[in-house]
């Protein structure tokens, strides 16, 4: 893909709103951005929101199957963009990916306030068990759209993703403040101590339920309540470009 196609197909402006936070949600595997739309909601209360979608969904594209593959293209993507973020979130692989792309942007600036919803630092935190659920989740999502290309592509990226996923382990640390929200589960203590290791600022919030299911009507409130407190915060923390 060329930067200007990257520009076009895989940014995607969620809300147009004038805020201290510019934020980007950054896909989960699979691809997509259509669970986080209350969420993208929820953000655009404080400023401008965008997301960056996979490759692999649309004709013409290959799916990406290395975490640093994707950062450096959705780092082009980032820093083309008018405002510099403030606030990068994802879940699962997206909160992954986020954590790297903040490590990129603390290079030449502040680095963005980080919302990790249910990622894993390391691999073995995931294990098989996870990898099957996931794959079966993918199956799932792809039988609505029912037989053909589309379907096709969408279990492609999913699998592409499963093994970025699975050969990447995070290892830069991190200053910035962070929000992990953690489903419950036996992986959640393992998951907690390993972004401890990395982030000098971790708030860790929980979610009664698993991986799958933190979008669920049932969980939303929790989870939009989590960040909202957290973001609440921000203004002491992050340093703000409409600041006087």
């Amino acid at each position: 893909m060329t930067a200007s196609s990257l520009d076009t197909s895989l940014l995607i402006p969620l809300a147009q709103r004038p805020g201290p936070l510019p934020g980007v949600l950054i896909h989960p595997a699979g691809g997509g951005l259509g669970q986080y739309l209350a969420l993208a909601g929820r953000l655009a209360r404080h400023g401008t929101v965008h997301g960056i979608r996979a490759a692999g969904l649309l004709p013409g594209e290959e799916p990406q199957d290395s975490v640093a593959d994707m950062t450096r293209d959705y780092l082009r993507l980032i820093t083309g963009l008018p405002q510099r973020p403030r606030l990068l979130v994802g879940w699962s692989l997206g909160g992954v990916l986020a954590w790297e792309l903040a490590a990129r942007l603390a290079e030449d600036g502040p680095a963005p306030a980080l919302v990790l919803i249910d990622s894993f630092a390391a691999r073995e935190s995931v294990g098989d068990g996870v990898r099957a659920d996931l794959l079966t989740a993918v199956e799932r999502s792809v039988s609505s759209l029912g037989g053909g290309s589309d379907s096709d592509r969408a279990r492609d990226t999913a699998h592409a993703h499963i093994t970025a996923s699975a050969a990447h382990r995070t290892r830069v640390r991190s200053a910035a403040p962070t929000l992990l929200v953690a489903c419950a589960g036996e992986r959640r203590d393992q998951q907690v101590a390993h972004w401890g290791e990395l982030a000098d600022r971790l708030t860790v919030r929980d979610l009664d339920c698993g991986h799958f299911e933190v979008f669920d009507p049932a969980h939303q409130p929790t989870l939009l309540g989590h960040v909202d407190a957290f973001l609440a915060r921000l203004p002491d923390d992050v340093p703000q470009e409409n600041a006087p």
